[in-house]
């Protein structure tokens, strides 16, 4: 794959966008594991090489079970996401794939089982983020397998 813009030719305005949202969800009272499946399965879903190799290697260094990673595109036939998971990950898919057929007034209940109407429209914030990362790193051709994680210190 050739890149078509490098991560140091985006724009600063439109990084500086993307990266005021990232501090924005960073605030956000979210587990970092869930956060970690949602963008995992999303840039699954959107066949986005870049973030899933990201995904994977940030949840890993995170502490996440392999397992759960490499199921995660087929967490409705296992028995190890919870219940509040499942419900985040249906939310997240039906925010992806809007198309599809999905009762998003159920999906939405279900959420309500767990999370506030604010704390829902932020976990679609946090959808929507990596939605747009997605789309981003597939038109600029980024190229995956680089990416390392970094030590926090």
């Amino acid at each position: 794959m050739n890149t078509r813009i490098r991560l140091t030719e985006i724009p600063k305005d439109l990084m500086a966008t993307m990266m005021n949202t990232e501090e924005t969800i960073n605030k956000m009272d979210f587990d970092d594991k869930l956060l970690a499946l949602i963008r995992l399965r999303v840039s699954q879903i959107n066949q986005c090489a870049y973030c899933i190799d990201m995904h994977f290697k940030e949840s890993l260094a995170a502490g996440e079970n392999i397992q759960r990673l490499y199921s995660v595109n087929v967490w409705q036939e296992t028995a190890y996401y919870s219940a509040e998971e499942r419900a985040c990950i249906a939310w997240a898919e039906y925010i992806t794939l809007p198309f599809k057929k999905h009762d998003e007034h159920a999906l939405f209940d279900v959420l309500l089982s767990f999370f506030d109407k604010e704390k829902i429209a932020n976990l679609t914030l946090v959808i929507i983020q990596i939605n747009a990362w997605n789309r981003l790193m597939k038109s600029f051709g980024i190229e995956a397998g680089g990416y390392q994680v970094r030590q926090h210190e």
